[in-house]
């Protein structure tokens, strides 16, 4: 694309220079989505700014029925669904993606649908919509709607976090939610936030109607520039998918995703650590191995001068961490390994910050249904329940259970999304989520 292109784009649809659009710029295996009143100007500034490639492709995507709204709901959608399908490298800064209602909002859908059938065609997308939002990229990238509970506490965290860089201390903050709140969403986004507004340089547009736009002004970004960030996952199977996540998306690295013994063997110390499943964390009872009860003495004795026996993983978060962000479930505790009820309710009332995630995201019957399940696995569920459409079922069999969910998963999509362990004699039982 050149100015000249340009030029001849403007001139033959004015729309281009005074209508609301959405457009994309492609390289070879790089993307950027914006939406734009002035396309032409828009486009005039991305010249050589974005992409490696040079010139780049450029499409606008223009309708006779888009207003703002609209152009700003397709400019979220299409971004979320290409970092879900994995074609490109998604160059969109994390300034936070728009879920705002509009009016006729579900005829625009329809009318996004067809879009996306014929960026298909093209080539620009390699998945189907159902298979894209079926994916663990999907559903885990940084690229996502909030709800409000998740919002405040970003932001929240967000404020927590620069002061404390502002001033050189650290604090602890524990997000506390149910299984399906959206804890490990929150930490891959937070993470994103961060180095985005870290890394910015002023070229790529932050949209004024961000809701996060005043993090990327003044002296914030050089004040977050460069912090040391981890992210620990204790279990393996969610670690292994949450790193290639970040190996896809730009500015993240699957190497900033650790286990906690990566983080005990770390030679520097860590700005930040977000700890996903923090309930999760070890003791010192008996590891998976031989090899790896050495090796957890070995960390005690180095970071502490001696194998002190009371020691867990969380003391070496803290260790090796100015701030802490612990995303913890004590009710998901399930190995005789894990951080005893009473360590993790020191924690809790330990913190200096503590904040509590009540949507439900994964079930559509809501938090009354996962109250339902736990209580019978710890006795108090008594009596069936009716959860409209849901479909509970009990089974003895793992294979069995297994076979259902995808026949399920095969009619409506989203149901394979629960870890099995379809082996387990070769899979771990803790793995299994």
């Amino acid at each position: 694309m050149s100015a000249s292109h340009i030029k001849v784009m403007a001139e033959a649809d004015g729309r281009f220079s005074n209508w609301p659009v959405v457009y994309t710029l492609e390289g070879a295996d790089e993307i950027y989505v914006g939406e734009s009143l002035n396309a032409t100007m828009r486009l005039h500034r991305h010249l050589g700014d974005i992409l490696k490639q040079d010139p780049p492709n450029a499409r606008v995507i223009v309708d006779d029925t888009f207003n703002k709204s609209a152009c700003l709901d397709l400019e979220s959608l299409l971004i979320k669904l290409f970092a879900g399908d994995g074609r490109f490298e998604v160059l969109n800064r994390n300034a936070g993606i728009s879920e705002s209602e509009y009016y006729d909002r579900d005829s625009y859908r329809k009318t996004f649908e067809e879009i996306f059938d014929h960026l298909r065609n093209e080539g620009l997308f390699s998945q189907s919509i159902r298979e894209i939002t079926n994916s663990n990229l999907f559903k885990l990238s940084p690229f996502k709607n909030l709800s409000e509970d998740q919002l405040t506490i970003v932001v929240d965290l967000l404020d927590g976090i620069i002061e404390d860089v502002e001033r050189n201390t650290g604090s602890q903050s524990i997000v506390q939610g149910a299984p399906g709140s959206g804890k490990t969403v929150l930490a891959i986004f937070l993470i994103k936030m961060l180095v985005d507004i870290g890394n910015y340089d002023g070229v790529l547009p932050i949209d004024d109607d961000s809701f996060f736009v005043d993090y990327f002004l003044g002296d914030t970004p050089a004040l977050l520039h460069d912090l040391k960030i981890g992210l620990v996952i204790p279990q393996q199977s969610l670690r292994r998918t949450v790193q290639d996540v970040f190996r896809d998306t730009p500015g993240l690295a699957s190497a900033m995703v650790l286990s906690p013994f990566n983080v005990g063997e770390y030679p520097e110390m860590f700005d930040l650590l977000i700890v996903d499943e923090a309930h999760r964390l070890t003791q010192r009872a008996s590891q998976g191995s031989g090899p790896q009860n050495h090796r957890f003495a070995q960390i005690v004795r180095d970071l502490f001068g001696d194998d002190d026996l009371t020691k867990t993983q969380l003391d070496w978060i803290v260790q090796k961490s100015r701030s802490q962000i612990l995303l913890l479930d004590q009710g998901q505790t399930v190995r005789p390994a894990d951080l005893s009820t009473k360590a993790i309710q020191d924690v809790i009332g330990g913190a200096d910050y503590r904040h509590q995630l009540a949507s439900q995201h994964r079930v559509r019957a809501g938090e009354d249904y996962v109250r339902y399940v736990r209580g019978i696995f710890d006795g108090r569920t008594t009596g069936p329940r009716d959860f409209g459409s849901y479909d509970l079922r009990f089974f003895d069999h793992l294979g069995a259970m297994r076979a259902e969910i995808s026949k399920r998963n095969d009619e409506v999509g989203l149901s394979a999304g629960s870890r099995l362990c379809m082996e387990l004699g070769q899979q771990k039982r803790q793995d299994c989520i």
